[in-house]
């Protein structure tokens, strides 16, 4: 009898030569190689976060308040500090985002609601959540379990990364069609529906209907409306257009059903 077997980085890293571990390896190497040829590197040097940690050491905060606000382990801060020479970018970025401030109390865990509105916000505009990782500081699979739900309370400082990564981001369209209509599948809500009552767990969505495009041989009143409005300022086809970011073809045939309205209009007028 076979067991099923997991690869996993550490595993295909030492060689292993079971066939997931080897294609996932290749796979891997293929992504650095890429990364190399543009000129990306995954790693830093790691003078200037070891310079930063003992700014924060000055400042009164002990290492384990420095590795919970940067969501990393204990033993990644102490072998910056003894001297480690590179680091990983992300391990750079999260421990760059802490402000050098007053030491934060221990309150370790907060309410998770907030985070969780905020991040499924984000996805629902579309940012994907590999992308807010980078932002964050945090690793995609931490950010992953904490959208889905699957914890009910999350590290404060955790919290104040994920808001103020939203208070830049919310008012942003995000790259990302396919993160959009995942979360629309999901029923997640953008932060249109949120206001300051996000983190309140007895909130709900301020839902409004979506809106609905109109049959492709119907016009929608209020484009039409706005086309009229600028043709009778004189604007021509073109410059209508560009302005409503359509086609000049739709452009002119709203025109010639906005005119034939207005001679039917007129018909009426001189019947009565």
């Amino acid at each position: 009898m076979t067991t099923a077997h997991t690869p996993s980085r550490s595993c295909y890293q030492r060689g292993c030569t079971h066939p997931d571990c080897a294609r996932i390896n290749y796979q891997y190497m293929a992504r650095l190689r890429l990364e190399y040829h543009r000129g990306q590197r995954r790693r830093c040097d790691a003078t200037q976060t070891r310079h930063h940690i003992e700014r924060l050491h000055a400042a009164g905060w002990t290492q384990a308040q420095i590795a919970r606000a940067a969501g990393l382990a204990h033993r990644t801060i102490g072998g910056i500090t003894a001297g480690a020479p590179t680091i990983s970018n992300r391990t750079a970025l999260a421990i760059l985002n802490i402000p050098v401030g007053p030491a934060p109390d221990d309150r370790r865990d907060v309410d998770a609601t907030g985070t969780i509105r905020r991040l499924r916000a984000l996805a629902a505009i579309g940012w994907p959540l590999t992308e807010l990782g980078d932002r964050i500081g945090m690793y995609p699979t931490a950010i992953g379990n904490i959208t889905r739900g699957q914890l009910d309370q999350v590290r404060a400082t955790t919290a104040e990364r994920v808001a103020r990564t939203y208070r830049e981001l919310s008012r942003i369209p995000g790259p990302s069609q396919r993160v959009r209509n995942e979360a629309r599948a999901k029923g997640w809500h953008s932060p249109a529906a949120w206001d300051a009552n996000i983190d309140d767990p007895a909130a709900e969505p301020e839902v409004t209907e979506p809106y609905e495009a109109f049959p492709k041989f119907e016009r929608d009143p209020d484009r039409k409306a706005e086309i009229a409005h600028l043709d009778s300022l004189g604007e021509s086809v073109a410059s209508i257009a560009k302005q409503l970011g359509n086609s000049e073809k739709y452009i002119r045939d709203q025109l010639t059903a906005i005119q034939r309205e207005r001679a039917a209009r007129a018909n009426l007028r001189e019947a009565a």
